[in-house]
């Protein structure tokens, strides 16, 4: 036996208690009663029954509250098979992890924030597949497509800048790493979700942008950052920034322009990310729910029977046999004739 919604179980020691409360109620209150009035006086104007009858009234009456307390928690047993279908959409998620995401004009840092928006989203998500790519000067896929959301989440929780070893900003490399790790084969819509600050430093998107039109895969594009832009700290303290070749401090800015044009290209959709909002709920309500979605599973699911009607049906069957008991057997009498 199991049980659909086991948090009911508080409800039966607390009718336990309530019921024993009121049986120690009405035992005082017959010993007050026979105090006051004799048991013939009590026999013959009719506050009186016997104790077989008073019995059997308290027992139907607890015995069907507790009852109906008990399929609250919806016993189940016995089972029957049902085929359950999984549909959703591809998403492949492509993270910037260049030194640039460590300017903390996004607190603690854009790749921190990233992090923790990407949380919100998967959390959000309902039979979506999705894939993690983690780009630089390179771009590597860190998690292929999956329905594991927790495995997604701890690749998501390991990325940090320096993780791809060649350095810079490579957007045309990302997203042809991202594209490859598409499953060719499934007919749900495809889209990429590049969440970056939008500075490119290598890579010709031209060719590329085509090339995704042409499998129509769209690009929903994140920026990270804001247009003041921010130095680089590289150590946690922020007493060092990042320089460039000419030992000159490295200013970062967010780049809306490139991504604003790559979305747009692609029939997608552009967020500017806040350090407050990460633009998840827009991304879901604008970007993702309009998509089509394909049957991507299917598989037979082993459905519980459901059996609190009996506990219920038997528990209505005692209250109405407690109340029937209470009807004077001279009204019984008295209808029958």
């Amino acid at each position: 036996m199991s049980f659909g919604t086991p948090a009911w179980f508080w409800i039966l020691p607390v009718l336990g208690i309530l019921l024993l409360v009121g049986a120690l109620a009405r035992i005082r209150k017959q010993r007050q009663l026979r105090t006051w009035i004799s048991p013939k006086v009590q026999t013959r104007t009719g506050t009186s029954v016997g104790p077989e009858l008073r019995g059997l009234r308290a027992l139907l009456g607890a015995l069907g509250l507790l009852l109906i307390g008990f399929s609250l928690t919806r016993p189940q047993w016995g089972y029957t098979w049902r085929e359950a279908t999984r549909e959703g959409l591809d998403l492949v998620v492509a993270v910037d992890t260049s030194n640039s995401m460590r300017a903390d004009d996004f607190s603690p840092s854009r790749l921190q924030r990233a992090k923790w928006g990407l949380e919100e989203l998967t959390n959000a998500l309902t039979g979506d597949r999705v894939a993690l790519v983690a780009f630089a000067g390179d771009a590597v896929v860190q998690c292929p497509l999956t329905r594991d959301y927790g495995a997604f989440l701890m690749n998501v929780a390991d990325l940090y800048p320096g993780i791809i070893p060649r350095g810079g900003t490579n957007l045309e490399r990302a997203l042809e790493v991202a594209q490859k790790a598409f499953d060719e084969t499934s007919e749900a819509d495809k889209v990429i979700l590049l969440i970056t600050d939008g500075e490119q430093h290598s890579g010709n998107l031209t060719q590329l942008t085509k090339r995704l039109v042409d499998k129509e895969i769209r690009v929903f594009a994140v920026g990270v950052g804001t247009e003041d832009g921010s130095l680089i700290p590289l150590d946690t303290s922020g007493g060092t920034f990042l320089k460039n070749r000419n030992q000159e401090v490295v200013k970062s800015r967010l780049d809306e322009q490139t991504l604003r044009q790559l979305a747009s290209n692609t029939n997608g959709f552009y967020v500017r990310a806040d350090p407050r909002d990460f633009g998840v709920g827009a991304l879901i309500e604008e970007g993702l729910a309009p998509l089509a979605r394909a049957q991507l599973e299917s598989q037979q699911v082993r459905e519980m029977e459901e059996r609190y009607q009996i506990f219920l049906g038997l528990g209505l069957l005692c209250l109405f046999l407690e109340a029937f008991s209470r009807i004077p057997a001279r009204w019984m009498r008295r209808a029958v004739a």
